[in-house]
């Protein structure tokens, strides 16, 4: 699969992390992490920037992690005016910070800085593919 089928809007097809899209497919969201120094990189990368090697390999995300900033936004760039307000979070997984949108069916009321919060894929209706993140509490229902 391509990075094509990636996100509401893809801006590309080609990337070296082409992966990244198959295992959402797969149910996995991965970052990268290099052999050679240990860092850790999302959104995954084909090279690691600290140490200039190559040799990456993927990693799962953590099943949960912790809320460590947010924003609401109300003004999308092109592709996604129709999405506005969303949230983007800031979710910390200890070793690495994933950045992505807090699901749409979450009050604004209760995010709170520090919350447990889950990463998970969701299908598009039109194909695409992408992931988000829901409160643990919600993991249950």
């Amino acid at each position: 699969m391509g990075f094509e089928k990636f996100g509401r809007k893809s801006y590309t097809a080609q990337t070296k992390v082409a992966e990244f899209v198959d295992r959402l497919a797969q149910g996995e969201i991965c970052a990268t992490r290099c052999r050679s120094c240990g860092r850790i990189y999302f959104p995954p990368r084909a090279d690691c920037s600290f140490c200039l090697g190559d040799a990456m390999e993927w990693v799962k995300i953590p099943e949960t992690g912790k809320l460590a900033s947010f924003t609401r936004v109300y003004y999308a760039p092109a592709g996604f005016e129709a999405d506005v307000p969303y949230t983007l979070a800031l979710v910390n997984f200890g070793d690495v910070k994933v950045f992505g949108r807090l699901s749409s069916a979450v009050e604004e009321s209760t995010i709170k800085i520090g919350m447990d919060l889950k990463p998970i894929v969701l299908e598009m209706p039109d194909g695409q593919i992408t992931y988000e993140f829901i409160p643990v509490e919600e993991c249950g229902r």
